[in-house]
């Protein structure tokens, strides 16, 4: 794992919903907008699943996740990439399922998606686009 800069945290903090993109054993991509995502550490996110359809099936089969942050305002967007486990059960999945209720207990929150970091972009436009951080 790589620990995500500081920079990088703000840009996803500030940005809700997030894209959350996943692809399915064959490659073939999806992208959802996800509104329970948070950064636990410097390479730990929690993504809460509360009607993860296809997402969650390809989740299953291909661990690889990317998400993107952009902040307009600072000019700043980065890609994060990492592998995920689903969590239906333990302190994890109860903590998250807490901060999903805390908003609203109308959502199922049906697992807790951790993602462990793996490498991170600079997505902004110019002549560091595609370059790695870390």
């Amino acid at each position: 794992m790589v620990k995500m800069p500081p920079e990088v945290q703000e840009v996803i903090n500030k940005q809700s919903p997030i894209p959350v993109a996943t692809a399915d054993p064959d490659g073939k991509p999806n992208v959802i907008l996800v509104g329970f995502l948070r950064i636990v550490d410097d390479e730990t996110i929690h993504i809460a699943d509360n009607f993860f359809d296809k997402t969650a099936a390809n989740m299953e089969a291909n661990p690889q996740v990317s998400i993107v942050g952009y902040d307009g305002e600072a000019k700043k967007s980065f890609q994060v990439k990492g592998r995920v486990e689903i969590v239906t059960k333990g302190p994890v999945y109860e903590d998250v399922k807490a901060w999903v209720h805390a908003k609203s207990k109308a959502l199922p929150a049906k697992a807790a998606i951790v993602m462990h970091v793996e490498e991170v972009y600079d997505a902004m436009y110019g002549p560091d686009a595609g370059k790695r951080i870390t």
